[in-house]
């Protein structure tokens, strides 16, 4: 069981906006409108009652997260900036979840905000004028290329990274790009169900492999786009779930944890171990820990899965980072639709960051927001099956994987309470639709019922819904 030290916190309230080509049509304060007024409203509270406030983003002014959540309110609560690289929206999380887990804390009530506006193409650096801090990671990759039987490799430096991941599993375990073709068509299919999703196409696996060129192993549509978008949780304690009558809704945060390198992602000599495998290995093993089970247990227990596949690449090798399968059998669960509806594990429902988009400060928190609704059951034709055929009315676990080269990992494990108990006024009434799997702008009315008191009429008249 987890901790007794600690109170249970739980997400009452999410949020999303859809992903978006990045045109620099919307604001980053107008999407996290959107984002937290959503939330606000799932969880039937207004901004008054948020006590603390954790901000994610990577392309921003300093402050940028006071400027999105001003338009709420202007409350004097504590508002932390967070930028983690691509596991910004989860740092955000873990940092709220931690605000009210520790007994001695004072907050019951904690909002996680995540958005990002970004440039289009591949990802660069917003400061020329120094060395970028993932300049190793593409130096020691570059390094080990000639270890691999494809030799150099070539293109923008995250997927080149994960490329050479990729080829060294290939090299290691028989693998090759059939099967980040099947991956990458997977989470192209799943998309198509996703109404927040960037890509809806739907592409097969003849078209991921006819895409462009990135570099030796990578299409085009096996790698995820920048995008523009947002998505927000609220966490509570369990007090407050009770007190609020969250029971039809509530989804426990059972563990969670950060993880950062250790010396292994440089001196390991692994193009794996440099784009964060061990990082992932540790941080999924002390989560499954926290959450009661025996070293190694605990996989069998979950059924959907949101894990971090910027790159195709990425999943096939993060699939036994998290102990789903042995080292060297990743693409043979791919060959055996394990990761897919009617498999052992449904991963990615939402179409992952390679079909939905990857807004950088917002991607953690949309994959908890994706995972919510999946353990509510709101997820509409995302539903992955079987969640609850169980003897345990608590049902399978979600797992949610958010990494960052540089680097930093956050993984958690979500799970319905004992206490859930479905119908009556939930979130979808609130918001007037299942949020879960219809998207829809906010209105004016929608923030006029979430907005605190003290609210600014100076900073309202600039928002934009």
């Amino acid at each position: 069981m987890p901790s007794t030290k600690v109170k249970r916190t739980f997400i009452i309230g999410c949020g999303c906006t859809a992903f978006i080509k990045p045109r620099g049509q919307r604001t980053t304060e107008d999407m996290g409108l959107e984002a937290a007024t959503k939330a606000l409203l799932d969880a039937g509270i207004t901004y008054d009652d948020v006590e603390t406030a954790f901000v994610g983003y990577c392309y921003g002014d300093s402050t940028s997260g006071q400027r999105a959540l001003y338009n709420l309110g202007m409350t004097g609560i504590p508002i932390t900036n967070v930028n983690n690289n691509c596991s910004t929206g989860s740092t955000a999380l873990y940092h709220a979840s931690n605000a009210i887990k520790l007994k001695s804390s004072l907050f019951s009530c904690a909002l996680a905000l995540g958005f990002e506006r970004m440039a289009p193409g591949s990802l660069g650096t917003n400061f020329p004028d120094r060395p970028s801090p993932v300049a190793l990671f593409n130096s020691k990759t570059k390094q080990l290329e000639h270890t691999m039987t494809t030799g150099e490799n070539f293109g923008p430096g995250a997927p080149r990274m994960f490329a050479n991941a990729g080829q060294e599993y290939f090299d290691k375990y028989g693998a090759d790009i059939g099967h980040l073709a099947k991956i990458a068509a997977k989470n192209h299919r799943h998309s198509v169900n996703n109404p927040y999703s960037q890509f809806r196409s739907g592409w097969t696996e003849e078209q991921v492999l006819n895409s462009s060129k990135i570099n030796n192993q990578l299409t085009k549509f096996m790698c995820s786009p920048t995008s523009d978008g947002a998505a927000c949780c609220i966490v509570a304690s369990e007090d407050f779930v009770h007190a609020h009558n969250l029971e039809n809704q509530a989804i426990e945060i059972v563990a969670q944890t950060l993880e950062t390198d250790d010396p292994t992602a440089f001196e390991s000599g692994s193009a794996i171990a440099v784009v964060g495998y061990g990082m992932t290995k540790r941080c999924a093993d002390k989560v499954f820990a926290q959450a009661g089970f025996a070293p190694g247990q605990g996989r069998d227990e979950v059924g959907v899965i949101e894990l971090h596949d910027c790159f195709a690449a990425n999943e096939l090798i993060t699939y036994p980072a998290l102990g789903l399968c042995a080292p060297d059998a990743a693409h043979k669960m791919v060959e055996k639709g394990d990761n897919t509806y009617g498999g052992r594990y449904v991963i990615n429902p939402s179409g992952g960051l390679e079909a939905k988009g990857h807004p950088l400060g917002a991607t953690g928190l949309g994959m908890h927001f994706y995972i919510t609704m999946q353990l509510r059951e709101w997820a509409g034709p995302m539903q992955a099956p079987d969640l609850f055929n169980a003897p345990d009315k608590r049902g399978k676990y979600g797992l949610v994987h958010n990494i960052g080269i540089g680097g930093a990992v956050v993984v958690s494990l979500l799970r319905r309470p004992e206490f859930f108990k479905a119908g009556g006024t939930d979130g979808r009434t609130r918001l007037g639709y299942n949020h879960g799997c219809e998207c829809r702008p906010v209105t004016r009315a929608d923030l006029d019922k979430i907005k605190s008191k003290k609210s600014s009429q100076y900073v309202l008249q600039a928002a934009k819904l």
